[in-house]
């Protein structure tokens, strides 16, 4: 995997009762992704909270090597640890939509 990878996964519910096959976007950095088994995804969901700052629209019709197949959000507040093995790649975001998802994620765990 690398940062910026797209992929496909079975997220489970906040409360546990069950999963969703869902897109996840890889956040690690490059290095630990070659080192270690996990990886560390942010969330990609078809619905908006509406926290300012949280999350960042990503549009298939711009980012077209995502393998996104709608217009969604990564949400930015749902940040999970997976193993690589569970994980399929779909497509990976532009250096663009990376950037203002690391403002995002500075601003969801108050990095300075």
């Amino acid at each position: 995997m690398t940062r910026g990878d797209v992929v496909e996964v079975e997220w489970p519910y906040s409360d546990m009762t069950g999963s969703k096959m869902r897109p996840a976007l890889v956040v690690q950095g490059d290095l630990l992704n070659h080192l270690i088994d996990d990886t560390i995804l942010v969330q990609i969901a078809g619905t908006r909270h509406g926290i300012p700052g949280t999350e960042v629209l990503l549009d298939p019709a711009a980012e077209f090597g995502s393998g996104l197949s709608k217009i969604c959000v990564a949400s930015c507040m749902n940040i999970t640890t997976f193993e690589q093995a569970l994980l399929r790649r779909i497509g990976y975001l532009s250096d663009a939509a990376m950037q203002q998802i690391e403002e995002c994620l500075k601003l969801v765990m108050d990095f300075r």
